[in-house]
């Protein structure tokens, strides 16, 4: 397993506008850079990156994260993969470290969590945009509370449908456990 202090100095030394600057064309627009979504097929650029940040988001497909996220999206890398690529491009010397059988369970909890935490944006997210309860009710109230269509995507924000096991039920049939619903 890669060390924990490989993977902050990963962090700390990748630079989001680099790294996504090797797939994507960037152009400056303020302190951020915009492209055109390599994700989605489109012709006014919706993918914005934020050096301050170091983020980056898809408006059009609604994809975000760091630098890390954006490698396991675009390029189908694991996590690990991800931190290697990234160790290689950066010239930092990757430390490995032997897990014990309680720290390989404890990640692969925190991985499951992380996974349905993904899962449930992403679905509550959809149920704001495709629904017509969402568009009525969560939409509308977004818009008067004078969050813009960009602000609502940038933070992910989504609506949670009025019946309360609908998320349990269509998370269980994809497969998610529920123990960590």
């Amino acid at each position: 397993m890669i060390s924990k202090s490989t993977i902050d100095q990963v962090y700390e030394t990748a630079r989001v506008e680099e790294v996504i600057g090797d797939f994507v064309q960037l152009k400056k627009s303020g302190s951020n850079f915009k492209g055109l979504s390599p994700f989605t097929d489109e012709r006014t650029p919706s993918f914005m990156v934020s050096p301050v940040k170091q983020i980056w988001k898809d408006f059009s497909s609604g994809k975000g994260g760091n630098v890390v996220a954006f490698l396991m999206e675009h390029e189908h890398f694991t996590y690990p993969e991800a931190i290697r690529y990234l160790a290689k491009k950066y010239q930092i010397e990757i430390e490995e470290t032997q897990q014990t059988d309680e720290q390989k369970e404890q990640a692969n909890e925190r991985e499951s969590m992380y996974l349905v935490s993904e899962y449930a944006q992403q679905f509550f997210s959809d149920t704001l945009w495709n629904t017509e309860e969402g568009k009525a009710i969560g939409l509308s109230y977004f818009k008067e509370r004078g969050f813009t269509e960009e602000t609502i995507r940038f933070f992910g924000l989504g609506y949670s449908a009025d019946q309360w096991d609908v998320f349990t039920r269509d998370a269980l049939e994809k497969g998610y456990q529920l123990k960590y619903l």
